[in-house]
This record gives C-alpha cells, structure tokens and sequence, in this order.
C-alpha cells in the first residue's frame, strides 16, 4: 500500500475521528479509504470512457 498526504479542514477531521470512536471505522485512514473508494465506483467508469474516447 503507498501512503499519501492530504490536508482537511479541521472539522472534517474531528467528524472522522467522531465516526472512529463510535465504532463506524476501525480508523480514520480506513474511513478515508472508504470514501475513496465510493468515489472511484461512482466516477471511474465515466472517467474511463471519456479516456477511451480521447484515444481515437
């Protein structure tokens, strides 16, 4: 797994950790894997296809 760096606003932040201490995530950095990977489900597909497009 590669690590990356990203900046939040202190308010998400303490949301996440919110989430962690109720028990939702076993941590905040797999609570932000989560996101992303809702994010990639809800965007890759048209994101590929627009780069299939370019490629003609």
């Amino acid at each position: 797994m590669k690590r990356i760096t990203i900046r939040l606003p202190e308010q998400q932040i303490t949301l996440l950790e919110k989430m962690v201490e109720a028990g939702e995530f076993p941590t905040v950095s797999e609570a932000i894997r989560d996101a992303v990977r809702m994010l990639i489900e809800k965007r890759a597909t048209r994101v590929l296809a627009d780069s299939d497009q370019l490629s003609f």
